[in-house]
């Protein structure tokens, strides 16, 4: 019989199909995820993985888990926090879950542009700290979206259905992502010409060594002063340092993030001081539908891996040559 670690509880969809396969899996229960050492206990011996992106799993958890894993899954798009070249050196398949989240992640890219454009959270803020005496002219004026060009800094999945979006706004959509075919007529320019010209630069690329602090000051520097940037992506793709500066000076216009680093933010990260950042706690996926559809994605994985099988989404695909 199969041994199988889940890091935590994750919806009944998926997690009902691993229990019909696989009655004895072992379950993390906790609202925290388990510490290192608390994973590396609960793991050890086990056959099948499934994991979350708060989970660091690289080549020493996997050493210590044991030559008999199979397979880790991750109920996750992204997987920078898998060593996924100790993984592939093993054998053992990694899997993730595109796809089902394209369309919840491209929602909360609009709404957080929307929301930093039209200074809703600070309206709200205005409002209940008793400062609206009246209507005035010039009451917390944001920047026009309609007409607006937006720029797409990563034009895969997630990108291009913000492009799509983008059509209903009449927006003008530039994005910058190499051999990336263009859709929902994006036009493709250098990353320079994308910066220089958008009122929006949207941030959907995956962390890696390449991607690392890639937004940093001369990123900001060269965007426009009337500008929004919006992070979906991962926290790390992002100098928060740098950030800081350009909006305290006002060198661009507002930010919103649905990603940080690191996660959870700590309560006196200087972001929080400032009106025209708004911060929210990686709710890109965060749809009942999209999470239950994630949590099935994941858990075919893993049974697929546990099987013998090849897995439906597989990161690493070389480990089948």
């Amino acid at each position: 019989m199969s041994k199988i670690f889940i890091t935590r509880l994750i919806p009944d969809f998926g997690l009902n199909l691993v229990r019909e396969s696989f009655p004895s899996l072992d379950i993390w229960f906790d609202e925290l995820p388990p510490s290192r050492e608390q994973l590396i206990e609960r793991a050890r011996g086990v056959d099948g993985l499934l994991c979350l992106l708060t989970d660091k799993i690289d080549d020493k958890v996997m050493d210590a888990i044991g030559p008999q894993l199979k397979v880790i899954s991750s109920m996750s798009v992204g997987v920078d926090h898998i060593d996924i070249a100790a993984a592939t050196a093993r054998g053992i398949p990694v899997g993730n879950t595109p796809g089902v989240l394209t369309d919840a992640t491209a929602d909360q890219a609009f709404a957080l542009m929307l929301s930093a454009a039209r200074r809703i959270v600070e309206g709200e803020r205005f409002l209940k700290a008793g400062k609206w005496v009246t209507w005035q002219p010039n009451m917390l004026l944001g920047a026009d979206f309609s007409g607006s060009t937006l720029g797409i800094v990563g034009f895969g999945r997630i990108g291009q259905a913000i492009a799509k979006r983008a059509q209903g706004f009449d927006m003008r959509v530039l994005y910058h992502s190499p051999n990336a075919k263009s859709a929902y007529g994006a036009q493709p320019v250098d990353l320079d010409t994308l910066l220089r010209e958008s009122d929006f630069v949207s941030i959907n690329v995956p962390l890696t060594s390449q991607t690392k602090h890639l937004v940093n000051a001369e990123f900001l520097a060269k965007m426009k002063p009337n500008a929004v940037l919006v992070n979906t992506a991962r926290g790390g793709v992002l100098d928060q340092n740098a950030l800081y500066n350009a909006l305290k000076s006002n060198k661009i216009f507002a930010a919103a993030l649905d990603v940080t680093d690191p996660e959870p933010l700590p309560l006196d990260c200087p972001l929080l001081e400032l009106e025209n950042c708004i911060i929210v706690p990686h709710l890109g996926s965060a749809s009942k539908k999209t999470r239950d559809m994630m949590s099935l994605l994941a858990a075919q994985n893993l049974i697929a891996g546990l099987n013998g099988e090849r897995l439906t989404n597989c990161v690493n695909s070389e480990v089948y040559k």
